[in-house]
């Protein structure tokens, strides 16, 4: 048993799916199907954003009405008075010289989420709060020179600060996926990691099993990948239990984290709150929130995942990890209920989301230029419990009308992907099996069904995937007790 635990809490950023920016009327984002890198180079940006001396910021309403939308999703305290503050610092991407964000009066307070872990166990972490802030530019390094792109800058941010209280890097990812699949449910946030539109920073400390205190806190910053942020935490884990193991002291300091060398790196020594010289931003009045105005946007809450997850396990029968895998973002639950309405069954339809969707999903990382349509996974479906098509099948199926779009009969016949279900063949491919496997035979003749599933596999092997298994395993045992 390791001599250490690990107290982990995350910060993510989440990008607000305005139309402007927080204090300006510059876009927050490119126009749909427009990639950010297609925008030129500080083109939306204005003397505001820009941090021009003189001028006002003016506060986007529908920046505060998110913010507070996602403060009730995950059951915040929403506070009927908050205050804006500058946070000073100097860097070249931060045009005015400190950033505008909340300090100690944000928005929303004390909140939770609950979600589950690929075990099935259900965990529910604290969220600490939720504040609004302004977003920096973004310095891109050019050999001996930087050069700045604003077009960022202003662009408006929730920050989601959990307490520390996840103990792995498991437990921080499936936190991380189940917050995502609020903040994209509620349509708050578009969740786009490739793009920086929800990033994370992790802090990770050790300290002895069975202390109450922390150890010294580590950041590892603006990690934008579900898999990253696991293996980010997993290594500064590992990397700080060896510094304590061999007798050192962790240094408190900002990292990043390197995923071609798997690895984090040391950026910086981490600043502390006095650091910053927060005082109130005097450009901008005290927030004050109507509690009409909260309850207006509590009554457009839709269900959420959480409650959605909770009745496909009640009325479906799904398992907990089926259920939160396909509550997990409102595409799959679109294909989910789109599939069940064209006659597939929910059991075998979430095993596949679970399963090659998800898989396909995360391995895109967009659902952008995907073909496949809920009526291909119902014929899939339909296809495996006929048992024309095998689980292998069914797999590159999916693969490939997600990038043709095409008819899942035409794809089966196209790619010769039909289960056989002929006995006479399953018969020859079983007696070439057994032919070759002399030793194995003699064994489950005399009562080691164990090597059913050998012979199974290797006629599988011989068939190219196509044979039906069930079929190969009742002629097995027929041939057995001849």
């Amino acid at each position: 048993m390791s001599l250490f635990e690990a107290v982990i809490g995350l910060e993510v950023h989440c990008q607000l799916a305005t139309r402007t920016k927080i204090f300006c009327a510059c876009p927050a984002s490119p126009p749909r199907g427009v990639s950010v890198a297609d925008v030129p180079v500080n083109r939306a940006t204005c003397p505001v954003c820009a941090g021009h001396p003189g001028t006002l910021p003016v506060l986007n309403r529908q920046a505060v009405d998110y913010a507070v939308r996602a403060g009730l999703a995950l059951g915040c305290e929403i506070n009927p008075r908050s205050q804006f503050s500058r946070k000073n610092y100097f860097y070249p991407d931060l045009p005015k010289g400190y950033q505008i964000t909340q300090f100690d009066s944000p928005v929303c307070g004390e909140g939770a989420l609950s979600f589950s872990l690929p075990s099935g166990e259900r965990r529910t972490v604290r969220i600490q709060r939720i504040h609004l802030e302004e977003d920096a530019g973004k310095s891109v390094h050019v050999g001996t020179h930087s050069e700045v792109n604003l077009n960022r800058a202003g662009v408006p941010l929730i920050e989601v600060v959990s307490h520390p209280e996840m103990r792995t890097a498991e437990e921080a990812g499936a936190y991380l996926r189940a917050l995502h699949a609020v903040v994209t449910w509620i349509e708050v946030c578009d969740g786009n990691m490739q793009e920086g539109n929800f990033r994370c920073d992790a802090n990770v400390s050790l300290r002895p099993v069975g202390a109450t205190e922390f150890g010294t806190r580590v950041e590892v910053k603006n990690v934008n990948s579900f898999r990253f942020v696991e293996k980010a935490i997993a290594h500064e884990i590992e990397r700080q239990t060896a510094i304590l193991k061999s007798g050192g002291s962790v240094k408190q300091e900002t990292r990043g984290y390197d995923p071609d060398r798997d690895a984090t790196f040391s950026q910086r020594g981490k600043e502390e709150a006095h650091d910053y010289r927060y005082f109130p931003e005097p450009d901008l009045p005290e927030l004050t929130l109507a509690q009409a105005w909260v309850d207006q946007i509590r009554s457009e809450l839709p269900e959420l995942p959480d409650q959605r997850r909770a009745r496909y396990e009640r009325e479906l029968g799904l398992s907990s990890y089926d259920a939160g895998i396909v509550t997990s973002s409102r595409e799959l639950v679109r294909y989910f209920e789109e599939s069940i309405q064209l006659g597939a069954s929910s059991k075998a339809l979430a095993n596949l989301l679970a399963g090659e969707v998800s898989r396909l999903a995360n391995e895109k990382g967009t659902w952008l230029g995907s073909r496949l349509l809920p009526i291909h996974l119902a014929d899939v479906v339909r296809e495996l419990q006929a048992a024309r098509i095998s689980a292998t099948a069914a797999k590159q199926l999916i693969g490939l009308a997600w990038e043709s779009g095409e008819r899942i009969a035409d794809l089966i016949e196209l790619e010769g992907l039909a289960q056989v279900s002929d006995t006479r063949a399953l018969e020859a491919w079983l007696d070439e099996v057994i032919a070759q496997s002399p030793a194995q035979w003699s064994e489950i003749q005399s009562g080691k069904d164990k090597l059913i599933g050998f012979f199974t596999g290797q006629v599988m092997k011989k068939s190219g995937g196509k044979a039906n298994p069930a079929l190969i395993q009742e002629l097995i045992r027929k041939k057995v007790g001849s």
